[in-house]
């Protein structure tokens, strides 16, 4: 577990071992979001990263016999 300290701004540096094992680039954009007393930061990928992920996935729907 990291540990970060809040600068006087309220900024926090995200930690070079999360920053490049998530890599995360300058101007990357990330969600923040409060749970009770935890903060989550939620890293933005591009659409294009999502491309093809789907691929292998099953479509086929098993349909009930008696709905006509």
């Amino acid at each position: 577990m990291e540990t970060v300290t809040v600068s006087p701004k309220f900024q926090i540096v995200i930690p070079r071992r999360i920053r490049q094992s998530l890599d995360i680039q300058p101007g990357q954009k990330l969600h923040i979001l409060c749970h009770g007393n935890r903060i989550e930061l939620i890293l933005l990928r591009p659409i294009q990263e999502a491309r093809g992920f789907l691929k292998d996935i099953d479509t086929t729907i098993e349909r009930e016999s008696n709905r006509e």
